[in-house]
């Protein structure tokens, strides 16, 4: 089996789940145990800037008004992932790829709250995640695409275009895929 870490999963146009339809997984994480991965096109009904006061901070640039959080995933959604541009310095980051990382501890939303921010980042609470041998049998139940994941598609592309994006990457016209699966 070859694992997908660092690809995008696009669901098909034939995905019905309602937090998964028309969405974009980055995998952090594939291998012989499952996978977990943060979804990037499911905006949560709050920006950063709220996101952060909630959290009792004190002192919050008024510019992450402008930042979306995402719900990363219907698993732990009181979780927080920063997935950012390579940047050392944070308590529990993981490196992805040589120019990402997820970091999940308060020291980051320390920095971003008061505008010492990773070039690029993302704010996801919450995560997708499968068991051994889920995501597997899902892919060949052609309940997904997959592409190797880019950070012009992460970062660069807004959440309400990065589903068409990323089929466009692949070089297809999602709308000229038939809705039913089959295997040749």
């Amino acid at each position: 089996m070859n694992y997908l870490p660092h690809h995008l999963l696009i669901a098909m146009p034939s995905m019905e789940d309602n937090f998964f339809s028309r969405s974009v997984i980055y995998l952090c994480e594939h291998n012989e145990k499952g996978a977990m991965g943060l979804t990037l096109t499911v905006p949560l009904d709050m920006n950063l800037h709220e996101l952060l006061s909630q959290m009792k901070f004190e002192h919050i640039m008024p510019s992450l008004e402008e930042h979306d959080v995402l719900a990363g995933g219907p698993v732990n959604t009181d979780r927080g992932f920063v997935l950012h541009s390579r940047q050392e310095g944070f308590q529990s980051s993981m490196q992805l790829a040589p120019d990402l990382m997820v970091t999940t501890s308060l020291d980051i939303l320390k920095e971003i709250a008061i505008g010492n921010t990773p070039e690029r980042f993302l704010i996801c609470l919450g995560y997708a995640g499968w068991e051994a041998g889920q995501l597997e049998q899902e892919l060949l139940d052609n309940s997904w695409l997959t592409l190797p994941a880019t950070n012009e598609l992460i970062f660069s592309v807004p959440w309400e275009h990065k589903w068409l994006a990323a089929t466009q990457a692949l070089g297809i016209d999602i709308w000229r895929v038939a809705p039913q699966a089959g295997h040749a």
